[in-house]
């Protein structure tokens, strides 16, 4: 009996630890329409075109692929999947490696843009997969509508490494690039951040972390599909589960979980507090940010994410603002110049930082 109890104990002691790691500020008040002004709905009215509807059933036809996977297959088919993405592909683009105090990098340059200007791109990929190569189709297409070089680093990934190490080298990037360039070194005369998914998430942590540290902050923050809320509280993760092509069939079991299991698996996997704004941007102080766009489709298990994250950010007093497209997979933005969508956006995001610049934003 004195067994059962103690089991029994332990138990209940490690239930009551889960919901603790899993707690943190009520952000229902945000699942609400972004206010006038800083939001818009950029959908057109025929819905997706005949390009996004193939690129869907190339992604869905890899679904029956990741079938019966176990954890170390489902990672490395992660990997090469984005590493082929840009297979095949030819980029007006010049690509020279850099050292960036040891974290793995390269420089991205279009044609006849002016070197002072810089961008610092955080792939995307879970935290467990991308680099600079998976995604040469934005980074490229970043350096043309910014006029900048593009540093896309290669920051350490999960299971290999903690969190914390990817994170540690997005700090070290961003401090190097605020004082080298390719061509020279000193202060760049205009600096973006940008990233998509896991790193869209870095780039918004990045930019409070910038501003808590008083270093010099972006001139704008460009955040495509962020993930922003490690607890997984918004609505839309499990609405929208079977309506996401891309992160549905990769991440849908996980949410069979119940809430408590999935706050130890994060707390074991990234060693954090799900709630915690170095993993969590949304939890964090959001006022004093610079200007920052986020795109995301209305399709996406992270829409919520994104929606809560620009209210509470405007109510705090911060420039920020949401651009959502209908019926989208996620980050879309990467099949750029072939899906008409991912040019519109990529439009977006040049108005976006052409009226930063002219101080309308």
């Amino acid at each position: 009996m004195s067994i059962l109890l103690t089991l029994l104990m332990i138990v209940l002691i490690l239930w009551v630890l889960g919901l603790w790691f899993g707690s943190g500020e009520d952000l229902t008040a945000f699942d609400q329409p972004v206010g006038p002004g800083g939001s818009e709905c950029c959908s057109g009215p025929d819905g997706p075109s005949k390009e996004h509807r193939e690129a869907v059933a190339g992604i869905k036809a890899m679904g029956g692929m990741i079938q019966g996977l176990s954890r170390k297959q489902m990672l490395q088919f992660t990997r090469d999947f984005m590493e082929d993405v840009p297979r095949g592909k030819s980029f007006n683009c010049e690509f020279i490696p850099v050292d960036v105090d040891g974290v793995p990098a390269e420089w991205v340059l279009a044609p006849g843009i002016d070197v002072s200007r810089r961008v610092l791109y955080i792939h995307g990929g879970a935290f467990i997969a991308g680099s600079p190569n998976s995604h040469r189709t934005i980074t490229s297409r970043f350096s043309e509508v910014a006029n900048a070089a593009v540093l896309a680093i290669d920051y350490r990934l999960m299971p290999e490494n903690p969190r914390a190490r990817g994170i540690e080298d997005c700090r070290t990037a961003y401090r190097w690039i605020l004082a080298n360039g390719p061509a020279e070194q000193g202060p760049p005369s205009r600096l973006f951040l940008g990233g998509d998914s896991a790193g869209g998430n870095l780039s918004l942590v990045m930019a409070a972390w910038a501003r808590d540290q008083k270093l010099r902050a972006p001139d704008a923050v460009v955040a495509m599909s962020p993930l922003t809320d490690s607890r997984y509280s918004g609505p839309s993760i499990r609405n929208n589960l079977l309506t996401d092509t891309m992160l549905g069939p990769l991440f849908g079991a996980l949410l069979k979980f119940p809430k408590v299991i999935l706050s130890w698996i994060f707390v074991l996997e990234n060693r954090f507090l799900p709630g915690n704004p170095d993993v969590s941007p949304v939890y964090g102080d959001l006022s004093n940010l610079p200007p920052t766009l986020l795109q995301v489709s209305e399709s996406e298990m992270l829409l919520d994410d994104a929606r809560r994250y620009v209210n509470k950010a405007r109510k705090a007093g911060s420039p920020v603002y949401l651009q959502s497209w209908a019926g989208l997979l996620h980050v879309w933005q990467i099949y750029y110049p072939d899906v008409p969508e991912a040019s519109q956006a990529w439009d977006r995001i040049d108005e976006f930082l052409k009226q930063v610049e002219a101080g309308a934003a």
